[in-house]
């Protein structure tokens, strides 16, 4: 009865959209692959829209909706940055479906992603998903080469 009081909550980090996935080293972005940001990964999406990885709250939107963060229950803090270079698009291709401070749930739809315009404008769809304040949380990637938006588990996050 006391192990389940003492033991650490885990929380699963689906995959906000399908693709293949890629490690975060090899985000041709320093900002990433540094993980100046965090711990996390990277699809590089096939189609689809963005999806929630988990049940949280908006806790920031870009203006240009190409980046969107959200803060689970227990306090993990992810940024789903939608391609690399995006913001040069000025919102472009992107159609936000939340905003700032909306409550929302695991596979909820965030935003809607015109890819073949981002692909006719050069864009590198790259897509990171880090945990922001992986300093303070225990994060484990799974192995997987191919995700599946609201299926995948891309990592699980506990605390330290």
């Amino acid at each position: 009865m006391l192990s389940k009081f003492f033991s650490k909550q885990k929380l699963n980090i689906y995959a906000p959209v399908s693709g293949r996935v890629i490690p975060l080293d090899q985000v041709p972005d320093p900002v990433f692959s540094e993980r100046m940001l965090g711990e996390g990964v990277a699809i590089l999406p096939v189609s689809g829209d963005v999806f929630a990885p988990c049940d949280g709250s908006i806790i920031h939107l870009a203006t240009t909706k190409h980046a969107i963060g959200l803060r689970a229950g227990d306090g993990t803090e992810i940024l789903i940055h939608i391609g690399l270079e995006t913001v040069s698009l000025g919102g472009q291709g992107f159609t936000a479906c939340v905003e700032q401070g909306d409550i929302v749930k695991k596979g909820q739809l965030l935003i809607q992603v015109d890819w073949d315009f981002l692909r006719e404008k050069a864009i590198n769809l790259v897509t990171p998903i880090v945990v922001t304040n992986s300093n303070e949380k225990k994060v484990n990637l799974i192995d997987t080469p191919q995700a599946e938006e609201g299926k995948t588990i891309l990592m699980t996050v506990s605390s330290k």
